[in-house]
């Protein structure tokens, strides 16, 4: 047999033996990889209670500086669709 397909098995006997144990244990099961469910205990107060994070605000300048860069930018695509 394949020496990586022998530990493939090992790892899903492992997987499901620990599925299993946690069943009989009375534990929720793990989950794979990603974000995490919202628990069932949390209510929205609770979750709302959490401090909010700052918002981020842009500087009258930052802001112009964008609003300058963006209008280069149209004027050279409009530029280059006259000449089309």
């Amino acid at each position: 047999m394949d020496f990586h397909r022998l530990i493939q098995e090992i790892d899903s006997e492992i997987s499901r033996l620990q599925q299993a144990r946690a069943l009989l244990i009375g534990e929720p099961a793990k989950r794979g990889p990603g974000r995490p469910k919202v628990a069932a205990h949390k209510t929205a107060a609770t979750v709302a209670s959490k401090p909010a994070k700052r918002k981020r605000r842009l500087s009258p300048e930052g802001r112009k500086r964008i609003a300058d860069a963006m209008r280069k930018r149209w004027a050279e695509r409009k530029k280059q669709q006259g000449s089309k």
